[in-house]
C-alpha cells in the first residue's frame, strides 16, 4: 500500500534511480516555487515573502494587535479574516461577535478581504479564491495547505504572519523535499481521508516527512479529482510535513476555469534528474477504508483490521485514554460490542477535509432512500463552503441528507476543535475532519468527562449511518458509487460578492478600530537578563505533546482576544497546577524588579519530551510567555511553527536528548548563567545546574540551528519589543 524508500534518489525516465549527490534538486517543483519567493542571495537560508495571507477569528485579533503594536499602517499583501471557528457566538456573551466586529473595522482600515460568518471554511475559501500553480501562501491555521493547485502553503502562528504585515521575511532552511509517487486509482468506497490516516500512519511516528516538502506526483494522480487531491492534501498537516505540492494537469486547469481562475494555470511537474531525499509510494488502488482510532490520526487501521482485532484495539484506546487523560472508571467501550458488531453514536462530515462537494455528494448517494434511524446514532454534514452548499442544494444532495435523518449544518470548522457536536461522555464519534487529539472534541478529563473520537472517510460514515450506527467501511456496501476523476462541480460565489467585504489594496486609514471588552493588548515582556533561575512548573512524560493539551481548543477559543484571560487555561486538561505554580515563580520575578535585586531573572519553564504536535496556534506558547514562562525544555520539538512560537514569544527553545534522564519534576530549578552572552554571541551550548531537592547536577542545554535573527528576537523578550527596538 504504502512504500518508504529513506534513500535520496533522482527521477529520471520515469523512474527512480539512487543519487549519491544532491545534484537535481532545482528539478523539483518545490525549489521553482520555493526560489520565486525568496528573497535572500543565499540558496540555502531562504527569506521568503507570500503572495497572499489568510487568518480566522480565533487568530486574526492577535496577529493584526502585534503588527499595529510594531508599527503596521496597512496590509502589504492580500489578507483574508475568515470567521469560520467562533461562528456560533454562543460562548463568553458578546465576545466572539466583537472579534467579528473588529476583523471588518480592521479589513477596511488596513486594506483586507473579510467573510462573514457561516461564508465557508477558511480553507475552502483560499482553495476557490486564491490558491494557483507557483504560488506560496500563509495562514495562521496548522492546516493550510493548497498543494493540490500546485500551491505550497504553510501553516504558522501568529507572529510569522505579523512578520509578513510588517514587510519582514519568513526565514528558514532549505528544506528536504520527498517524493509521493501515487501509482493505480482508488477502488470503490475508498476516499481521499482513507489514502491521508494511510499516508500519516505510515510517516508521523517514523518523522520520515518531518519539516520536509512533501511532492505528490506519479501515474495516480491523473485518476484523483480535485476534491480527491484536496482532501488527502490537507491531510498532510498531520505528517508533520513543513508544505505540499502537486503535479498540475487538465483536471486542475479545469478547476481553476470553474473558479474563474483559468488564467492562473500553469503546468507543473518534476523536471528529468530531479533530485529527492527520499521517496515514498503509494499504490492507490490498495489503499482500503480507513479508521484512526482515539487520539492521534497515526494511529490508523483498516476497518477490516480493527473489526478483527476489536476488543483487543478498543481495550487499548481505553488504557490510552487513562494514562493521557487520567480518567477512572470511565464508561466502557467493550460495551459498543453488540453480538460482533461495534456501534458507534455520532458521525461528522465537516470542514477542510471533510466538507467537499465530492465527499459530501458520495454521502448523499451512499444515504439516499434510506433512514438513518431513531436510535443512538445521529449525523452532522457540514458544507466547507456557500459556493459548495448552493451546489448541493441544486442537484439534490442536501435534501437526499436531510431526508435520511442527517442534520446539514452551516459552513462552520467547529466539530473539528470542540465548539460544535460535542460527543456525549464515553461517546464514540466517527468524524471526517483532520484530527482525534486527546481533549479536542469536548472531553473534560478534570470533571471526569471522556469522548472519543475516530477519523474515517466520508464514504464509510454515510455507510455507518445507513446501517444505523454499525461501524461500516463503504466497501462492504453492494454497488457503492465510484469517485470520477473528471468530477468537477459548477463555482457559484453569488454568496460571496453579496456578503464578502473585498478591500484588498483599498485601506481606509480613516476607519477607526472597534474593540469590543475583551481584545485587549499584549501585555509588556522584559528583555532576557544575564543570568536565568528558571522553575519547572510542569514536567510532562508523554512520547508527544499536543498544542491542544498545552492551551485547550473549545471554550478557550473565545478568550484568544485577550492573553492575560486566555493564560489561565494554560495546560488545564493535562496540568491543572500549571498556572498557579507558575504564577508563584512570576510573583517572586515582580518582586525582583520592584527591588532591582541582581542580574539574575526569575522564570517558569515546561519539560516535555516532544512538545508542539499539530496546531499552529501561537497561543500555546504566548500563553507560557504570559505567566512569566522563559523556557520550554525538551529532546526535541514536534513541529517548526511550535518551535518558531516559542522564539517568537521571547522563550528559549532548549534542547537536551538526555532530558528523560533527568527526572524533572515540577518544583525543580535550573540555573543558567551567562545566557544572555550565549545569545550575544553564536554559541550554542551552556553549561546548566539542575537542582532537585538537595541534589545538584551539571547539565548540558542546547540551542541548536538559532539565527542571529531568532537570538535578538529572545534577546528583546519577544518579537514585539525586537520591532520596537528596530524603530
Amino acid at each position: 500500500m504504502i512504500t518508504i524508500n529513506s534513500t535520496p534518489a533522482r527521477y529520471t525516465g520515469g523512474r527512480f534511480v539512487p543519487a549519491k549527490h544532491p545534484e537535481g534538486r532545482e528539478g523539483t517543483m518545490a525549489h521553482a516555487i520555493l526560489m520565486a519567493h525568496n528573497t535572500s542571495n543565499d540558496a540555502e537560508r531562504l527569506s521568503i515573502r507570500f503572495d497572499a495571507m489568510a487568518s480566522h477569528d480565533i487568530t486574526y485579533v492577535g496577529i493584526i494587535q502585534t503588527a499595529r503594536a510594531s508599527g503596521m499602517k496597512e496590509f502589504p499583501l492580500p489578507y483574508v479574516l475568515t470567521n469560520c471557528h467562533n461562528s456560533l457566538c454562543a460562548v463568553g456573551g458578546t465576545i466572539n461577535e466583537d472579534d467579528h466586529v473588529f476583523g471588518l473595522s480592521a479589513a477596511k482600515k488596513y486594506g483586507g478581504e473579510f467573510v462573514p460568518a457561516h461564508q465557508a471554511v477558511i480553507h475552502s475559501y483560499m482553495r476557490e479564491r486564491y490558491a494557483a500553480p507557483g504560488k506560496m501562501l500563509l495562514g495562521s491555521d496548522s492546516h493550510t495547505r493548497y498543494g493540490a493547485y500546485g500551491c505550497m502553503a504553510i501553516g504558522e502562528g501568529g507572529p510569522e504572519l505579523a512578520r509578513q504585515l510588517l514587510q519582514k521575511t519568513y526565514d528558514i532552511a532549505y528544506p528536504k523535499v520527498v517524493a509521493i509517487y501515487l501509482t493505480g486509482a482508488p477502488r470503490p468506497g475508498v476516499g481521499p481521508q482513507d489514502v491521508a490516516l494511510a499516508l500519516v500512519g505510515a510517516t508521523f511516528k517514523n518523522g520520515a516527512v518531518k519539516n520536509a516538502v512533501m511532492e505528490f506526483f506519479g501515474p495516480g494522480v491523473a485518476n484523483l479529482s480535485m476534491d480527491y487531491r484536496a482532501g488527502i492534501d490537507v491531510m498532510t498537516t498531520e505528517t508533520t510535513c513543513l508544505s505540499s505540492v502537486w503535479q498540475t494537469d487538465g483536471q486542475t486547469k479545469t478547476a481553476l476555469t470553474l473558479l474563474g481562475r483559468g488564467r492562473s494555470y500553469k503546468e507543473m511537474a518534476p523536471a528529468d534528474g530531479a533530485y529527492y531525499d527520499s521517496v515514498i509510494t503509494v499504490d492507490l488502488d490498495k489503499v482500503e477504508p480507513m479508521i484512526a482510532l482515539p487520539f492521534h490520526p497515526s494511529n490508523a487501521y483498516t476497518i477490516r483490521e480493527f473489526k478483527a482485532n476489536m476488543a483487543d484495539l478498543l481495550h487499548q484506546v481505553e488504557v490510552d485514554g487513562l494514562e493521557q487523560l487520567g480518567v477512572k472508571n470511565a464508561p466502557s467501550l467493550s460495551s459498543k460490542i453488540v453480538k460482533g458488531k461495534f456501534y458507534v453514536d455520532q458521525g461528522v462530515i465537516a470542514g477542510c477535509s471533510g466538507g467537499t462537494y465530492q465527499n459530501l455528494k458520495r454521502a448523499a448517494e451512499i444515504l439516499k432512500d434510506s433512514a438513518i434511524g431513531s436510535g443512538a446514532f445521529w449525523l452532522s454534514c457540514y458544507p466547507g463552503s456557500m459556493p459548495i452548499n448552493l451546489e448541493l442544494t441544486r442537484n439534490g444532495c442536501i435534501s437526499d441528507l436531510m431526508a435520511a435523518g442527517a442534520s446539514v449544518r452551516s459552513c462552520f470548522c467547529g466539530p473539528c476543535f470542540g465548539a460544535g457536536d460535542v460527543p456525549a461522555n464515553g461517546a464514540f464519534s466517527i468524524r471526517h475532519s483532520t484530527r482525534n487529539f486527546p481533549n479536542r472534541e469536548g472531553s473534560k478529563p478534570g470533571d471526569g468527562q471522556i469522548s472519543y473520537v475516530a477519523l474515517m472517510d466520508a464514504r464509510s460514515i454515510a455507510a455507518t449511518a445507513r446501517m444505523g450506527g454499525v461501524l461500516t467501511g463503504a466497501d462492504e456496501l453492494p454497488n457503492v458509487p465510484a469517485d470520477s476523476a473528471n468530477e468537477h462541480w459548477n463555482y457559484d460565489d453569488s454568496a460571496y460578492k453579496s456578503r464578502v467585504y473585498f478591500g484588498v489594496g483599498r485601506p481606509k486609514p480613516e476607519i477607526d478600530l472597534v474593540f469590543g471588552p475583551n481584545i485587549a493588548d499584549w501585555p509588556e515582556q522584559i528583555a532576557l537578563p544575564e543570568n536565568l533561575l528558571l522553575t519547572c512548573c510542569a514536567a510532562i512524560y508523554d512520547p508527544v505533546t499536543t498544542t491542544d493539551e498545552l492551551i485547550p481548543s473549545g471554550e478557550t477559543s473565545s478568550y484568544r482576544s485577550n492573553p492575560i484571560k486566555l493564560s489561565q487555561f494554560a495546560l488545564s486538561r493535562k496540568c491543572p497546577e500549571y498556572v498557579a505554580n507558575a504564577q508563584a515563580v512570576q510573583a517572586q520575578e515582580m518582586k525582583r524588579r520592584e527591588c532591582e535585586a541582581g542580574d539574575t531573572g526569575l522564570g517558569s519553564f515546561i519539560m516535555a519530551l516532544k512538545p508542539g504536535d499539530g496546531s499552529a496556534r501561537e497561543q500555546a506558547a504566548s500563553c507560557q510567555r504570559v505567566l512569566g514562562g522563559c523556557a520550554n525544555v525538551a529532546a526535541e520539538y514536534a513541529t517548526k511553527r511550535y518551535r518558531s512560537n516559542v522564539v517568537n514569544w521571547g522563550m528559549l527553545p532548549f534542547v537536551a536528548e538526555d532530558v528523560k534522564g533527568w527526572n524533572i519534576q515540577a518544583g525543580d530549578t535550573l540555573y543558567i548563567p551567562g545566557i544572555r552572552a550565549l545569545l550575544e554571541g553564536d554559541g550554542e551550548e551552556i553549561e546548566a545546574t539542575l537542582t532537585q531537592g538537595d541534589k545538584q547536577t551539571a547539565v548540558k542545554l542546547k540551542l541548536p540551528g538559532l539565527t542571529r535573527e531568532e537570538r535578538d528576537i529572545i534577546l528583546a523578550g519577544c518579537l514585539i519589543n525586537y520591532y520596537s527596538e528596530e524603530d
